[in-house]
């Protein structure tokens, strides 16, 4: 399993990390790569990928506009949709998805996203296109980030 980590526009992601004492040493079992859609690294589990994510949360915060989970050849998990599978265990992914996104690439950023209608098939992804499977929520309100997901899982904690 992939984990590809989509840098927020204007930051060179790879190097970011590199230069980090602190994401170098949770990087330290892993071999990042840097793609044309950002930096991706190969994981054995989506529980893995998970806490690979957690440990890089002030990373995502800073310098990522999110963090996708390939669970598929080419068709990726959103960070909340993988969070639902792994944790709630209430949903089981199959080989068909009605919440699904496109998202373009350009230049190595994310510069939009489109919906794929429920039970529409989509041609062949180009290579600066990348397939989201997301949630419900996600899909009608737009996948946002993981920083503002998890800021708004913050707020909600302290009240």
């Amino acid at each position: 399993m992939n984990v590809l980590f989509l840098p927020r526009e204007g930051v060179a992601l790879y190097r970011e990390l590199l230069a980090s004492e602190t994401s170098r040493h949770a990087l330290r079992f892993y071999r990042p790569r840097e793609t044309p859609c950002g930096v991706e690294i190969t994981v054995a589990t989506l529980g893995s990928a998970l806490a690979i994510a957690a440990d890089l949360r002030w990373y995502l915060k800073r310098y990522m506009r999110g963090v996708l989970f390939e669970i598929a050849p080419g068709i990726y998990s959103s960070h909340r949709l993988a969070r639902e599978v792994y944790f709630d265990r209430e949903i089981t992914l199959s080989d068909r998805w009605d919440f699904r996104l496109i998202y373009r690439v350009r230049d190595g950023f994310v510069v939009r996203e489109e919906q794929i209608l429920p039970g529409s098939e989509r041609q062949r992804l180009g290579p600066d296109e990348i397939e989201v499977w997301c949630t419900e929520d996600e899909f009608h309100g737009g996948s946002g980030s993981v920083a503002d997901e998890d800021d708004a899982r913050e707020h909600d904690d302290e009240e």
